[in-house]
Formats: structure tokens, C-alpha cells, sequence
């Protein structure tokens, strides 16, 4: 497309002119889109509700309020991240000085989804503009509203040679991948996360992966019942479950299943009432084709509670599933809305091995009071990051870096890991001329104990 081609030489134009790795105007940027988002916030609350039903409380808490996190955080580290570092030389090179400096990448290309459809779009351009970068946005389709306010929010606050925009479905996604970036950030499914690594793969591209995957709870021995259902709840139906990092199943001993599910139905019923499908506060799905699909995973288990459907306001009322097939696609892939399959188990072992033999997840909680066994799901289980007695709160905490493993992704982000992601450490070595040790030149007779001895 002639449209993308022609921004990209303007990009490549203006970030080959310096004006981006000045601190000082990084900064003042950072600050203009944080004016730019306070000025679109009745908007952009709007616009979340219109795509995904959320309440103002839940859009500003986990999205908006997410941003600004991002945005303060680079403004109050930026300048010490920017510096060089110094690092010990050896004594190989001496005499000399060690040191690393940061660069940005160019231009970089980022890709959101549509579950988080504010957050996840602006919380990478943060980093990205922190660490000196031009940037495309490409917001999700199935997020149309909230896409609409991202291009006239970016549009106003930058000119489209440092910052642009591209709205589309899946042909402009394969039009922009056709195209050489510095970097792609993705955030969206495994199964398009590995079309992203292989149209990359094509330029040498580096890319950060956000994806997602099946994310289990453990209730071991030892939880408080009321408080591990109520804060799972939270983390479940938080977005009508549309969260990557929601708790996707329940690993439960089998000695607490059904107290930890009757403990479930009443933080349920106290967050979103008795008729959850009528209460203004409770998200919908996002569009028609995946509420299909999460009614077809409605049969894949026994219904313990909830189930109830309102397919003109895309509505499904939380749902808890017992004895899910394991073999469908309830329990092999992500379920992505408000279904919850618990699944009793006998010892921890067995708990830890079923995780262990599947794919490495994007979270995972563990709610109990065991010293070895948490010890054991820190330490040994790999897993993007987590929770330990609570679920999700670990992605509000901008002091974390977060990202997947294997089939969850790769790459991290949020402050220092953003800044990092987007940016190229390089290395220098710079050497005096007041000395010169002749050890590293030909002739080599009679060094070799020498430098042995050197080495170690």
C-alpha cells in the first residue's frame, strides 16, 4: 500500500534527523500525550463501554489509569535509564573504559488486540516514545469505537511523521507485516503471534510477543475459602473474563471443591447480583462471533452455576463448569470469557504435574499456605508471572516487567522493561594510548602461561 510506504520513508526521514534521541523532547512528548489522554477521557470511557460494556470505574482502572502509571514512570526514570552505564573493564584491555549506552530502535510497530483495546495500544507507545522511537499504531477492528478515539487522540497530539496510525482488519495487518520495522510488539493469540514471527522473520525483525494461554489456580491446603473465591471472582470476570491473564481453570484438592465453589457463587452474586445479565456493570462479549464460540464451550462441562445467555446484548452471566472434557477446547484452549472449569484434584503432585505437561501459561495463582509447595510453583513451574493468595494484580504494578514464556510469548514490558524493549544497549570500549601492553600480539612464544594467568 502506497499509504504505508510513503509513512514509513517520512519516519525514516524524521528519525534519521536526531530530533528523537534528544531526552528533553522525548520527555515533553510523553507529557503532550498525557494531556492528549485527559482530554480524550470522557471519550475514551465511552468508547470502551460501547465496545465492551465496562463501567467507567473498570475502563479508568484498567486502562486509562494503567497509561498514566506508564507515563509517570518514564518521566520520573527516564533520564538516569538514559545514561551510560559504566561497567568494569578486564585487565586485558588495560588501560581502558567499559561502558553501555542506549539508542533507540527506529521505527517500531505495535499491534493490540481488542480485549484492552486502550491499555494495550498506549501502554507499549509509551515505552516506545520513551526510548526515542517513531511508532505505527495498529488498534484491533473488533474494538471499533475505542480504535476511532486512539487515531484521533494520536493524530492530535503528533504528526503522522513521528507517530501514525493504520485502522483495519486482518488485510491491513498483513500489509503493514509486509513492510521492514525496527521492531514489532504484538499482543494478540499464539496462533497470530506466529504469523507476526514469520512475516518478521522475513527482515530479521525482533519482535516482543504478548500472548496468551490456559492460566491455572491452584486452591491448595491451607486457603481461605471466602477470600481465594473472592478474589479468583475478581480475577475471572473482570472484563466478562476477556483477559489474558484471567484465571482460564481452577486446580482445586478435592477435599475443598465443593466449599470453594459454594464460596464462589456467593462472590458472585455479591459482585454482579442475581441477574448479572441485566446489571449495568457487568461487560459484554465482544462481538457475535465469539460469543458463538463460547456457547459451544458451554457444553464441554457440567454446569454448576451461572450459564444463563442474552444474545441480544452479548451477554453470558459467569459461569462455574465442573468435570470439563479435557480433551475439547474448554480445557486445550484459551476460553477467553466468563466460563471457569474447576477441577478437583487429590494431591499436590498431581496438581503440579498437570500444569507441568501443558503448555507454559501467561499467569499463574497459587492460594494457600504451604511453604514448599509455593516455593515449588515459584521456583519450578515456568510461567510468565503471577500471583501468590491473589490473581492479576500482579499486571498493575508498573515495577514488574510482564510478558509470556514459550507459547505465551517472549519479549517483556512495563517501565524499565518497556524502555529496554525498545531500546539498543550498546557496548563500548574505550582505550588510553599512554600504554600499550604488548601481550595480545603475534609473536605468541613463551605468552601462553601469561595469559593463562591473566584469564582466569
Amino acid at each position: 500500500m502506497k499509504e504505508i510506504q510513503l509513512c514509513l520513508t517520512e519516519m525514516r526521514t524524521f528519525f534519521q534527523q536526531g530530533t528523537t534521541r534528544d531526552i528533553s523532547w522525548r520527555k515533553k512528548q510523553l507529557k503532550v500525550l498525557r494531556s492528549s489522554i485527559a482530554e480524550h477521557e470522557k471519550a475514551i470511557l465511552k468508547a470502551l463501554y460501547d465496545d465492551l460494556g465496562k463501567s467507567e470505574f473498570e475502563g479508568y482502572a484498567t486502562e486509562i489509569g494503567v497509561v498514566y502509571s506508564e507515563i509517570d514512570q518514564h518521566l520520573k526514570h527516564l533520564e538516569s535509564w538514559s545514561r551510560p552505564k559504566r561497567v568494569r573493564s578486564t585487565i586485558l584491555s588495560f588501560p581502558s573504559r567499559s561502558y553501555t549506552v542506549t539508542q533507540p530502535l527506529g521505527v517500531v510497530l505495535i499491534m493490540s488486540p481488542w480485549n484492552y483495546p486502550f491499555q494495550l495500544a498506549i501502554a507499549p507507545l509509551v515505552a516506545a516514545i520513551a526510548a526515542g522511537n517513531c511508532a505505527v499504531v495498529k488498534p484491533s477492528r473488533y474494538s471499533s469505537n475505542t480504535s476511532h478515539i486512539i487515531v484521533e487522540l494520536l493524530a492530535k497530539a503528533f504528526p503522522s511523521e513521528y507517530v501514525a496510525t493504520f485502522e483495519g482488519g486482518s488485510e491491513m495487518n498483513t500489509a503493514l507485516l509486509n513492510y521492514r520495522f525496527d521492531h514489532i510488539f504484538f499482543t494478540g493469540s499464539p496462533t497470530v503471534g506466529k504469523v507476526v514471527m514469520q512475516k518478521a522473520s522475513q527482515f530479521l525483525t525482533p519482535v516482543t510477543l504478548e500472548l496468551g494461554g490456559k492460566s491455572p489456580t491452584i486452591i491448595d491446603e491451607g486457603s481461605n475459602l471466602k477470600l481465594a473465591a473472592k478474589r479468583v471472582a475478581w480475577g475471572k470476570f473482570l472484563n466478562a473474563g476477556q483477559t489474558c491473564i484471567a484465571p482460564d481453570y481452577i486446580l482445586v484438592k478435592r477435599d475443598l471443591h465443593d466449599r470453594f465453589i459454594e464460596e464462589l457463587k456467593v462472590a458472585i452474586q455479591a459482585m454482579y447480583g442475581t441477574d448479572p445479565l441485566n446489571n449495568g456493570e457487568y461487560p459484554t462479549i465482544i462481538n457475535q462471533k465469539h460469543f458463538s464460540r463460547l456457547i459451544e464451550l458451554l457444553q464441554q462441562g457440567t454446569l454448576s452455576y451461572g450459564g444463563q445467555i442474552d444474545p441480544k446484548l452479548l451477554r453470558i452471566a459467569p459461569t462455574i463448569l465442573t468435570n470439563p472434557l479435557l480433551d475439547k477446547p474448554l480445557m486445550t484452549d484459551e476460553i477467553f470469557g466468563p466460563l471457569l472449569p474447576i477441577i478437583a484434584f487429590n494431591s499436590f503432585e498431581e496438581a503440579f504435574s498437570f500444569i507441568e505437561e501443558r503448555e507454559h501459561p501467561l499467569a499463574l495463582y497459587y492460594f494457600g499456605n504451604n511453604k514448599e509447595h509455593e516455593k515449588r510453583v515459584v521456583q519450578n513451574l515456568l510461567y510468565g508471572g503471577g500471583c501468590i493468595n491473589d490473581t492479576v494484580l500482579h499486571l498493575s504494578n508498573p515495577h514488574l516487567p510482564f510478558g509470556g514464556i514459550g507459547n505465551s510469548g517472549m519479549g517483556s514490558y512495563h517501565a524499565q522493561n518497556g524502555f529496554k524493549t525498545f531500546s539498543h544497549t550498546k557496548s563500548i570500549l574505550k582505550k588510553y594510548n599512554f600504554l600499550d601492553i604488548p601481550l595480545r600480539y603475534a609473536p605468541f612464544k613463551g605468552k601462553f602461561s601469561l595469559l593463562k594467568r591473566f584469564m582466569k
